[in-house]
């Protein structure tokens, strides 16, 4: 079957495909160099919407080639460049219709049609250039590793293979052609190692400093400048040399230490970076023919595994749901707030500040009970403003703005006067939480929100003993502060429509994924996490090891181990959330003796980490209380998924948030959840957890799952 018949037939498949251009002009290089072909990628959409590849954008770029090669064959260009419009290059295949793909043989024809497109470029008559003159990710990159030569922009933001990512494998190329270029380990870095660390990106300079571009020049004038080296290139006056590359014993340690960062990453549940890493061991001995065969064989299988599926559905809802929170009022209800207090000065209190004063850019005061907690807090934000201005990310006039947006203050009055929005963070307890606002109030203007960063209390008894309760909403921030994109936004019972909005507003300005949750213990990452938990801290407490315990989750591929988590949480924070939903759910969350135990001896932990790795606390051992109860890894995960899809499927009944998506948007954002997962609701309907433990599916077939 020929390349146009094979993207004929699949185009029927992306009705929705948002078709790329390939125009060609011609234009006389500087220095007498010849006639030039300039390919150009524009989608015709506005400068910001990224150009992709789906079947009729391939074959819009297999015909331009077809002219490339008539006149090259003609004698009547010298060479051929390809580049993007303003600001993009390509950013790989549109997946929209990469997941309606109900047959191994359409997902094949999409692997081989890509590669016989952009292989051309190799093979015609003449030198071929690729110009990075921005975005370019996937299959972006690869068109442009089919090219003799490549050029780079110093101001481009974002470069990338994030296949791994997604649950797919560099399929157009990557896996053959980069390591064979810039070498197996400098490949493994870019294809697997940056993918798995949430999906990193290069910059222009990194580009070319990895030898994936063979020149890099200013973003302002880019494009003249490549095309005077291309000049230079083709006279001869400039020579391209590479490094050599190791085929040796430096290869399968690449491919070695490949193989460890997904593990560590994955734990092997997940097969694509496994498949991307056997394509470029093969690729050790150069035949690139094979390797593209096997990049199509894995692309078709993947794409036809749950893997990519939950994969994309994950990144549609962390670039789309998120930006359009269900159940969000109407924005144009938000008031605008032009100073913001914070009640408390600890650690979460400081570093709410912080990211207060730096999206919002207004007065921020905090209090505390004594001016030595105050100075405190003021002095832990001053001093992370400076460690951002050591960095370069803010200039000396930024940061002695920031710095003189922030104060302390132990008067409320004086300190709140003219606050728009406060929020409290401090100690978890509804006495005191009580006492904190009904002071608040009484000295805040009529219109200013009081917002609570309780991770598991009830807003609504919060707000019970208030004149205003309308004004109150819950804010709910995931720590790291700086790092973790979700706030949860809990309406309470009396929560108004004006007050929810100012608090969406404000979620959107601190660059937050805000995600509306009704008022039900723990809300949503903490309920769920802490059954997750409070399972695996059963089956411990009735006998089954420590360790058995912990691999037993391992197959889910999450970021960390249940107890490495609770570290990261708090022992006593896990501790306080299980009791808090013990109270309201007794029959299904329990309060571990031992980790109540572990908290009283005031350990950290379950681990020490004296040899380098995690090993249980000999102390910890000692504490420990055990039945005679012992399962296998594999009972252990059967209960321990059973109790989440079990919980789930409750949240969902009792509508705390609007769909099971939300739940899975809380979970990536809020906990790290992994992207291959898609969350949580698509692996329990994958696996069959869902309907043996809460008796149906949580998705549709077809979402995050190959269609009916």
């Amino acid at each position: 079957m020929s390349t146009t018949e094979l993207l004929k037939g699949a185009a029927e498949l992306f009705p929705g495909e948002v078709v790329t251009q390939a125009h060609v002009r011609h234009l006389d290089l500087p220095f007498g160099a010849g006639r030039f072909a300039l390919v150009t990628l524009d989608n015709g959409l506005d400068h910001t919407k990224p150009t992709t590849f789906g079947p009729q954008s391939l074959a819009n770029l297999d015909a331009a080639i077809d002219q490339l090669e008539a006149e090259a064959a003609a004698g009547e260009i010298v060479g051929a460049g390809l580049t993007g419009k303003p600001f993009i290059f390509a950013v790989g295949a549109d997946l929209k219709g990469v997941e309606l793909l109900k047959r191994h043989e359409d997902a094949l024809a999409i692997g081989k049609g890509g590669h016989d497109v952009f292989k051309r470029l190799s093979q015609l008559a003449v030198p071929t250039f690729a110009y990075y003159n921005g975005a370019a990710m996937g299959g972006g990159v690869e068109v442009g590793l089919h090219c003799t030569y490549r050029t780079v922009s110093k101001a481009i933001p974002a470069f990338s293979l994030p296949e791994v990512f997604l649950g797919l494998v560099p399929g157009w190329g990557g896996c053959a052609l980069l390591p064979n270029l810039i070498g197996a380990d400098r490949a493994v870095s870019v294809i697997i190692e940056n993918s798995l660390n949430q999906n990193k990106q290069l910059r222009g300079k990194q580009v070319f400093d990895l030898g994936i571009a063979d020149a890099l020049f200013e973003g302002a004038d880019f494009l003249e400048q490549s095309l005077l080296w291309t000049a230079s290139v083709l006279k001869g006056d400039t020579e391209v040399v590479r490094a050599e590359i190791d085929r040796g014993e430096g290869w399968d340690q690449a491919v070695a230490r490949g193989k460890a960062i997904a593990d560590s990453k994955v734990h092997g549940a997940a097969p694509a970076a496994y498949r991307a890493l056997e394509i470029i061991a093969a690729a050790k001995n150069g035949d690139l023919r094979a390797g593209f065969d096997a990049e199509d064989q894995a692309l078709a299988d993947l794409i036809m595994g749950g893997e990519l599926r939950g994969g994309i559905y994950a990144f549609n809802l962390v670039q789309k749901r998120a930006k359009r929170p269900a159940g969000a009022p109407d924005k144009s209800l938000a008031r605008p707030v032009t100073k913001v207090g914070v009640v408390g000065a600890g650690l979460m209190a400081s570093q709410l500040a912080l990211l207060f004063a730096r999206r919002l850019e207004v007065p921020v005061v905090l209090t505390d009970i004594d001016q030595e907690r105050v100075d405190k807090g003021v002095g832990y934000v001053h001093g992370e403003i400076d460690k951002l201005l050591l960095k370069g990310r803010v200039n000396q006039d930024k940061a002695n703005r920031l710095k003189g947006l922030v104060s302390g203050s132990l008067d409320k009055a004086a300190a709140f006067g003219d606050a728009d929005f406060v929020i409290e963070a401090v100690f978890e307890e509804m006495g005191v939480k009580q006492q904190v606002f009904a002071e608040v109030e009484a000295v805040v203007p009529a219109h200013a929100i009081l917002a609570t960063n309780t991770s598991s209390l009830s807003v609504s008894e919060m707000a019970s003993k208030l004149k205003n309760p309308e004004r109150v909403v819950g804010f709910h921030f995931f720590n790291p502060v700086a790092i973790l994109p979700l706030l949860e936004i809990v309406r309470g019972e009396q929560t108004d429509d004006a007050s929810l909005a100012t608090a969406f507003g404000v979620a959107k300005k601190l660059k937050k994924t805000a995600v509306l949750v009704k008022d039900a213990p723990a809300f949503v990452v903490n309920r769920i996490l802490t059954r997750f938990m409070g399972e695996i801290q059963n089956v411990i407490d009735e006998g089954t090891p420590v360790v058995t315990a912990e691999k037993a989750v391992e197959p889910l591929g999450l970021p960390m181990s249940p107890l490495v988590l609770l570290e990261l949480v708090g022992p006593a924070i896990g501790l306080h959330v299980s009791e808090t939903l013990n109270r309201a759910f007794p029959d299904r969350f329990t309060v571990s003796p031992n980790l109540a135990a572990v908290v009283k001896a005031g350990k950290r932990g379950f681990y020490v980490y004296d040899s380098g790795k995690p090993e249980l606390d000999p102390e910890v051992a000692a504490l420990l209380k055990q039945g005679d109860v012992v399962l296998t890894e594999e009972q252990v995960r059967e209960r321990v998924l059973d109790a989440v899809a079990q919980e789930i499927g409750l949240m969902l009944d009792e509508g705390v948030v609007a769909e099971a998506q939300d739940i899975d948007l809380c979970l990536i954002t809020g906990a790290g959840w992994p992207f291959h997962l898609g969350g949580i609701t698509p692996y329990l309907d994958r696996e069959g957890v869902s309907e043996r433990a809460a008796g149906r599916r949580f998705l549709p077939q077809g979402v995050a799952s190959v269609p009916a």
